[in-house]
Parts: structure tokens; C-alpha cells; sequence
């Protein structure tokens, strides 16, 4: 059945707001460790809280006065794993409230890792009963267990609980290592992407740099063994997109770009951590730092342009 009305808004528009938020985290760490402005990373902050309130009530009337669209998406073999932004956008902004409130910090952390294990074993327990199809085999299958699970361990890590913390890092990279060769398999051998669906590739560079980073969060910042494999793979993934970038870009600038945000923004709070070590990686983790900044920054000149010329809505 159809939907009664179309709804301009999907659920991976959160993506914008995922992006500018973990952007907004990792300047804000760098203002604390490496002088840079803090005003940078409050005003991104600040844009990512505004958008993800926006999303939030966008989400809440679609579900009220859309509801056809809306289960559409729920049950849409690749969309639906987009829902999972919304609780991994409401950790990352108890992350950011932090420093303003332990308390309020804690409810939208806690909530937004409740609502994740929650959707996780709707959505990915879910598959394990063979309804899955080969095609709807891509990186979006990762949102609901590695990304979300990753974003919980930062959380913990942040309000000091790096045991809980290392729980969730357990659970995202076995997850990843599952998925991994399966969504690796159906991009070499599947049908081809069609142009609307290559953003999505994006969210490959998430499990490699968010995971990286997450682990950074709970052991303290030690750049040990496990931080340099998981940054060496991330670098590779990274290349590899790169080679990809105009079939990726074969139409242009739209929205569903913003899934490279989460790995670009995580690559961004990684070079934080390897500017301040004292390995000989300190001058890589400047590239990454400014390298994922001026890409993010790219998205951003580029989503206000799509306003601008009336475009932004799908």
C-alpha cells in the first residue's frame, strides 16, 4: 500500500546531525588538549543539538500524521537501519550536555544506549530468522550494532565507567567482524549500487575510525597495539573510498554524503589524541585532524547550498 502522503524528510537526514555532532566533540577536545577554539566546537555543538531537536520532532509528527511513510521506512530492507541514529545521536548529545549537567548528560546517554540495544535486537536479531536479502547487504547493516555500540562505549568512557565502556567495544568489534565479510561480499559480487543508494558506502569508514576512537575514550588514550591496527585499517578504508569518490559522486551532492560524517568525525578526535602523544604519529594525527575538519566542513558548505537552492527536502 502506498503512502497516503510522501514524507521530504527520511530518517537518515539524523545523519546530518550525527556528523555535526562528533565533529563538534572532537574540537571540543582539542580545545582542551590542544588550544585550539573552543567557541569552534560550541557553535557545532550547538548546530547539531538544534538540527537533532528538529529531526526528533520531524520524526515524532511523521509517526503522528505520516504513519504510512513512516512504517514503510521501518520495514524498508535498508532505510529502517537508519533508525538507529536517532539513539545514536541522542548519546552523543548527552556527551556534549557533559559539561553542563552530569544528570541530564546521563538521561540522554542512558536513554539513547536503551533505545539502542533495544532496536539492535529488533532489527538485527530480526534477521537471524532468513528474511534478509543478499542486495539489502550494505554498510547500513552496521548502524545498529557497531556504530551504535561503539558511540555507547565513548559515552561510558566520558562519564568514567571505561569497564562498562569496554563491554560495548567488545560487542561493536565482534559485530563488525561478523558483518564485515558479508557486506564486503555483496559490494564485490552483488548488483551495483544504484547512485541514489552510494552514500552509504560512507559508513564503511565508521567500525575502523569510531571504534578507534571509542577504544581511545576507555583506555585513556594510550596508543597502543589494537589503536595503531585499528588506525592502519581505517587509513586503508579510507584510500579505498577515495578511489571510489566520483562513482560515489556520480550525482552530485545529496544528503545521504552525510554518512561518511561518524568515521570523518571520529578520524578528527583520533588526530586529537595523536597530536598530544609522544609517538612518532603525532604529525599523521595533524593530517587526520585537519583532513576530516575540511571534509565535514565540505558537507556542511554543501547541505547549505542544497538549502539555499531549495533542495534539501527529498
Amino acid at each position: 500500500m502506498e503512502p497516503k502522503r510522501s514524507f521530504p524528510i527520511p530518517v537518515n537526514y539524523f545523519s546530518i546531525s550525527l556528523g555535526l555532532l562528533s565533529l563538534g566533540l572532537a574540537w571540543r577536545s582539542a580545545a582542551a588538549m590542544l588550544n585550539m577554539p573552543l567557541a569552534a566546537g560550541n557553535i557545532l555543538l550547538a548546530a547539531g543539538g538544534i538540527s537533532w531537536t528538529l529531526f526528533v520532532l520531524i520524526y515524532i509528527y511523521k509517526w503522528i500524521y505520516c504513519i504510512e511513510s513512516a512504517r514503510l521506512e521501518l520495514h524498508n530492507t535498508v532505510q529502517c537501519c537508519f533508525i538507529s541514529l536517532i539513539p545514536i545521536t541522542t548519546i552523543l548529545m548527552g556527551s556534549a550536555l557533559l559539561p553542563y549537567g552530569r544528570l541530564l548528560a546521563q538521561v540522554f546517554i542512558f536513554t539513547g544506549i536503551l533505545g539502542a540495544l533495544l532496536f539492535a535486537a529488533y532489527r538485527s536479531a530480526g534477521l537471524w530468522r532468513g528474511t534478509h536479502v543478499f542486495d539489502a547487504t550494505t554498510p547500513v547493516i552496521y548502524l545498529p550494532t557497531v556504530a551504535a555500540s561503539f558511540a555507547s562505549a565513548s559515552a561510558l568512557g566520558a562519564l568514567g565507567l571505561p569497564e562498562w565502556g569496554l563491554l560495548f567495544i567488545g560487542a561493536g568489534f565482534f559485530s563488525w567482524l561478523s558483518l564485515e565479510p558479508a557486506v564486503l561480499q555483496r559490494l564485490r559480487t552483488g548488483n551495483v549500487l544504484p547512485p541514489a543508494l552510494r552514500g552509504v558506502m560512507g559508513i564503511q569508514l565508521a567500525p575502523p575510525f569510531v571504534g578507534c576512537a571509542a577504544y581511545l575514550a576507555v583506555n585513556g588514550g594510550e596508543i597502543d597495539v589494537l589503536v595503531k591496527l585499528l588506525l592502519g585499517y581505517g587509513i586503508l578504508t579510507f584510500l579505498f573510498l577515495g578511489r571510489l569518490v566520483f562513482w560515489i559522486l556520480e550525482k552530485g551532492f545529496t544528503v545521504s554524503l552525510w554518512a561518511f560524517s561518524f568515521g570523518l568525525g571520529s578520524m578528527v578526535a583520533i588526530g586529537v589524541w595523536l597530536q598530544i602523544s609522544d609517538t612518532y604519529l603525532a604529525g599523521l594525527g595533524s593530517v587526520l585532524f585537519w583532513l576530516g575538519t575540511v571534509l565535514i566542513g565540505s558537507m556542511i558548505l554543501c547541505t547549505l547550498r542544497m538549502i539555499w537552492q531549495g533542495r534539501f527536502l527529498n
